[in-house]
């Protein structure tokens, strides 16, 4: 797209007054603004404050889809970027936008970066995260896979069950904490034994609202839930806090079939041949064992 007339005159002038700005997005919502001005500026309903200590590197572009990329760097500050954020990895995948921006006048500006975050590391008081352009998506594995087990994910446009429907997820609360990745949860005693195991858990309210773990072990003795999580959530959970259980899926037909009567959208291919298919040998008795000669 060509520059606005009306910047491309001020940088024609010889006498520029700009800045750059940029905004993170993150998945939760939460939008911050960020410019390497001396004074906060102001446009699109986001104020982009000016003492942050984030500055960013040129900027890489070319004309074709090769990948634009830079980075972000900046001092961690309590009213912005923060560490513990950083670590519970709320600014994974974080949209970027950046402008340059007449400071004097920001209504002359031009978008010259658009994408996401990539790596976000710290040290010494202090972040840096890789800027991935918008080419970057074209690195992702389109398209099906031809396997046994089901491709969707539970509760997506493909796989089209309602997780808000009581039958497959439920609010409770923490009662209890053992370790980094265990719960003990309460609240949810009406659903049986394993049902979340490979499901997700949403933590709504606490030092960790908004994060997501995926569930390793869901056990259900004495009416509480004893929930054992693949991975930390890496923020503290205490009791007391809310929680958002969602059914589980091992991905096999016979558990989209009875555990969500959902076998019209199965997306797997349970009767395509294995590895071990070219060293078979056929039998006509389907009791003869493997390997057996034909009768």
């Amino acid at each position: 797209m060509p520059m606005p007339p009306d910047l491309q005159s001020h940088l024609l002038s010889g006498s520029t007054t700009v800045a750059r700005c940029w905004t993170l997005t993150r998945r939760d919502g939460t939008v911050l603004g960020f410019t390497d001005h001396d004074r906060d500026l102001s446009f699109d309903g986001v104020t982009f404050r000016a003492d942050t200590g984030l500055s960013a590197r040129a900027l890489q572009q070319t004309t074709g889809l090769s990948i634009d990329n830079s980075e972000a760097l900046g001092a961690l500050s309590a009213a912005a970027v923060t560490e513990r954020d950083i670590r519970a990895g709320r600014y994974d995948g974080a949209e970027v936008v950046a402008w340059v921006v007449n400071w004097a006048a920001p209504q002359e500006r031009e978008v010259l970066f658009r994408g996401t975050l990539g790596e976000v590391t710290r040290a010494g008081g202090a972040f840096r995260a890789e800027l991935l352009g918008l080419s970057e998506a074209l690195n992702r594995v389109q398209g099906r896979v031809y396997q046994a087990p089901c491709a969707a994910v539970l509760g997506d446009r493909a796989c089209g069950i309602d997780l808000t429907d009581p039958s497959f997820a439920a609010t409770g609360v923490v009662l209890a904490e053992a370790g980094e990745k265990r719960l003990r949860i309460g609240g949810l005693g009406g659903f049986a034994d394993e049902w979340f195991t490979r499901g997700r858990l949403r933590v709504l309210s606490g030092a960790a609202a908004g994060l997501v773990g995926v569930i390793r072990k869901d056990a259900l003795a004495e009416g509480l839930r004893n929930i054992e999580l693949w991975q930390s959530l890496r923020e503290e959970i205490a009791p007391g806090d809310e929680v958002r259980l969602e059914a589980g899926c091992d991905k096999r037909p016979q558990s989209c079939r009875e555990k969500f009567s959902n076998f019209v959208n199965f997306r797997g291919f349970p009767h395509i041949p294995g590895e071990d298919r070219p060293v078979s040998i056929a039998v006509r008795d389907s009791n003869a064992l493997f390997g057996g000669s034909a009768k």
